[in-house]
């Protein structure tokens, strides 16, 4: 692409951007911009650890809820573990809880975020991506974050291949990458590193979307060589997807009255540090003797099965509940079931909700 080329990608993606940003709860917008506004390096920081897996819908009403509760970077690194997990509970990914509440205490002892995305790596938890939203958005630093949506907009505008191997598509990541920070970096005098990011953010979910791209309202639908070949959604070409291999397990939802007995898990691992039914190992295959690792001697009845999907595996648990007599001693946490099913993880809620229905 020439330099006069990339000058009129850049002008047709501002120009477009200025009418049809989304609006969003973390975002100033480009009039906001123009007024003088800034964005807030929490707020945004905090929207990109939680959109991470999770789509703007689901993320949203978690965002709202933990600005509300902890309007700054310094009241999150004085919350409790605690009420984080609890908080963070359904969002998935909960090591990202874990380096969220790190990352803050760690933002909150130095008094403010780093404003590069060199030093933004040094935080807990940030990692490139993450790293470069927040210098691009907050502080128009010139480099480019590459989403998933920023990913399909480039590898379409360019038509970059790929073989479907692991390989190949490492290979056109490096690539993909190369055109969006080529695009930071020729932004004119003035131009705002931040609006060009989100504007290819929002291009891409909305008007360059996966299947059914909107190629005939598109700003670049002149200059994108994957629509001139006339096969748009071809791009990107990732790798094949492996199979997802299954674990089994039980879960042993244990009741008193109106109450739930809760463990928190280790700090360390799948779902560190947050609070869950007793469960057994979680196997390549099924254990022999069900009831292993059952808290008490208790008269476990078979309720069901649950299944859930993280990313490298599929789970399915069977659900097993029982009373327990008010002065049984346990070694877990008792709470009420509408306090319990808001502090566990889906999985957790999951098992809850079938044995207590």
């Amino acid at each position: 692409m020439t330099a006069n080329s990339t000058r009129k990608l850049l002008t047709a993606v501002d120009r477009w951007y200025r009418r049809h940003a989304r609006v969003l709860p973390w975002r100033v917008g480009p009039a906001e911009r123009d007024a003088g506004f800034r964005p807030d390096p929490y707020r945004v920081w905090l929207s990109e650890v939680m959109l991470q897996q999770t789509t703007i819908p689901h993320a949203t009403p978690y965002f709202e809820r933990f600005v509300a509760r902890w309007p700054a970077v310094g009241a999150l690194a004085e919350a409790s573990w605690e009420d984080v997990s609890a908080a963070w509970a359904g969002l998935g990914y909960y090591s990202r809880a874990r380096n969220l509440h790190a990352c803050a205490k760690a933002v909150a002892a130095c008094g403010s975020f780093p404003q590069d995305a060199t030093s933004l790596r040094e935080l807990p938890g940030v990692g490139p991506y993450t790293a470069a939203a927040i210098a691009s958005i907050v502080f128009d630093e010139r480099i480019a974050p590459v989403d998933g949506n920023i990913e399909r907009v480039v590898s379409r505008l360019w038509a970059i291949p790929s073989d479907r191997t692991e390989a190949g598509w490492r290979a056109a990541k490096v690539v993909i990458a190369t055109r969006a920070q080529e695009l930071a970096v020729a932004l004119p005098k003035g131009g705002r590193a931040g609006d060009l990011a989100q504007a290819l953010m929002d291009l891409g979910a909305t008007i360059c979307t996966p299947k059914k791209p909107n190629c005939l309202t598109c700003p670049l639908n002149v200059m994108c060589a994957a629509r001139a070949e006339g096969a748009p959604e071809r791009y990107p070409i990732k790798a094949e997807k492996r199979a997802v291999p299954t674990r089994y397990g039980s879960a042993f939802v244990l009741t008193r009255g109106r109450q739930i007995m809760l463990v928190r898990r280790p700090p360390a691992g799948l779902l560190g540090g947050m609070m869950m039914p007793p469960t057994s190992a979680w196997t390549e295959h099924k254990l022999p003797d069900p009831l292993a690792g059952a808290p008490g001697e208790f008269a476990w009845e078979h309720v069901g099965e649950i299944r859930h999907v993280f990313t490298h595996f599929a789970l399915r648990l069977d659900v097993w509940r029982a009373a327990a007599p008010a002065r049984a001693k346990t070694a877990g946490e008792w709470m009420a079931s509408d306090s319990a099913l808001a502090a566990m993880p889906t999985v957790g809620r999951k098992a809850v909700a079938l044995a207590i229905r």
